[in-house]
C-alpha cells in the first residue's frame, strides 16, 4: 500500500518536485504540536497536498496557486522576525510625514491630517470594503485565468503576487515606516512593543459591525512599521495587469475600479500615506517586468545547438 502511495505521489512529477506540497504539511504539524494551529493552517496543510496529488487537473491547479499558498506561509513565519533590522532609530514615522507633506500637501499638513479632523463613518465602512474582500478578489481572481487564460498567465500573476510581496517583506525590515495612523496615535516617537493595529478607522467598523473582524485581522500581522510599500494598492494593480487582455470591457472596468478603490482606501484609513501607495505601484510594475521576462524564457520551446526548435520535424 505504501508503495502504491508513493507511486501515485511521485510518478507524476519531476525528480523531486512531488515534494512541494512537504512544507504545508510540516508548518501545519510544528503549529499544531505548539498548539497554535489555526484554520488557515488547516486549510493549506489539508488543501495543498490534497491538490497536488489527486489527478493531474488538480496538479496544474496547485501549481497555479502555489505562490499565493508560499506567500501565506512566508507571512505566517515572518512573525518570528518581526523586528528584525529595527530599533527606534531607524523607524521613520516624521521624516517620510515631511516627504508625504512636501508631495501631497503644505509645510506641516497632509491630507491625512484633514481626513482625521473630519471623521466619516459612511467614508469608513465604503473604504473598509476593499481592504476586507482584497484576498477573496485575488483567489477568484487566480482561478479565472486558471480556467480562461494560457498557463503563462496564471504563473505570470501568482509569482508576480509572490515577487511583489517578497520584496515588500524585504524593504519592511530595511526602511522600517509607521503608518499615518501610528503619527495620530503616538506623533514621532517610536515604541517597538507597539502592538498591530487596524487602526482607529477600520476599528470604528468592527464596532459598526458588531464582530472585531478588521481588529482579529490585523492582530495576527507582524509588521506595524511596515508602511513602505503598500502592497494592498499592489495586488489590485497587478490584475489590471494580467487581466487586461483576458477580460471583457466590463471585467476591466471593475478591474480598474478596484485599483482605484483600494489605493484611496489605503489613504482615507489612514493605514498608508499616498507616497506608499505610489511605491506599491511601482513595486507592482517592476516585479512584474522582472517575471514577464522569467516566465518568457521558461516557456519557450528549448533549440538544439543548431538553432532549430526541438518540437521542429526533422527533414
Amino acid at each position: 500500500m505504501i508503495a502504491r502511495l508513493l507511486r501515485h505521489t511521485g510518478a507524476p512529477w519531476p525528480t523531486g518536485c512531488w515534494l512541494l506540497p512537504l512544507p504545508f504539511t510540516l508548518w501545519g504539524i510544528s503549529r499544531l504540536a505548539v498548539g497554535e494551529l489555526r484554520w488557515e493552517q488547516v486549510t493549506l496543510m489539508v488543501v495543498m497536498p490534497a491538490l497536488a496529488y489527486a489527478s493531474d487537473r488538480t496538479r496544474q491547479l496547485f501549481l497555479a496557486v502555489l505562490p499565493l499558498a508560499l506567500l501565506g506561509l512566508t507571512y505566517d513565519i515572518m512573525r518570528y522576525v518581526e523586528n528584525v533590522g529595527l530599533s527606534p532609530a531607524r523607524v521613520h514615522v516624521c521624516d517620510l510625514r515631511t516627504i508625504e507633506s512636501a508631495f501631497f500637501g503644505r509645510p506641516n499638513w497632509t491630507v491625512h491630517d484633514w481626513l482625521q479632523a473630519h471623521p466619516s463613518a459612511w467614508l469608513d465602512r465604503l473604504c473598509a470594503v476593499p481592504y476586507g474582500t482584497f484576498l477573496f478578489v485575488t483567489v477568484a481572481f487566480a482561478l479565472f485565468l486558471f480556467v480562461r487564460a494560457p498557463r503563462e498567465a496564471v504563473m505570470r500573476f501568482g509569482w508576480t503576487f509572490f515577487a511583489a510581496s517578497l520584496l515588500g517583506f524585504v524593504t519592511y525590515h530595511v526602511y522600517p515606516a509607521a503608518p499615518p495612523w501610528y503619527f495620530h496615535a503616538h506623533g514621532c516617537a517610536v515604541d517597538l512593543s507597539t502592538r498591530p493595529s487596524a487602526g482607529p478607522n477600520l476599528a470604528r467598523v468592527d464596532a459598526w459591525l458588531g464582530v472585531s473582524f478588521f481588529g482579529g485581522l490585523y492582530g495576527r500581522s507582524s509588521d506595524v512599521f511596515g508602511s513602505v510599500p503598500s502592497l494592498h494598492a499592489a495586488y489590485p494593480l497587478l490584475i489590471v495587469l494580467e487581466g487586461w487582455c483576458w477580460m471583457r470591457p466590463a471585467g476591466r472596468a471593475g478591474a480598474v475600479l478596484f485599483a482605484i478603490w483600494m489605493s484611496v482606501a489605503a489613504v482615507c484609513l489612514d493605514h498608508h500615506w499616498i507616497v506608499d501607495v505610489v511605491l506599491g505601484w511601482l513595486y507592482c510594475v517592476m516585479a512584474y517586468a522582472v517575471v514577464f521576462v522569467l516566465v518568457e524564457h521558461a516557456m519557450r520551446p528549448p533549440r538544439h545547438a543548431g538553432g532549430v526548435s526541438a518540437e521542429a520535424p526533422s527533414a
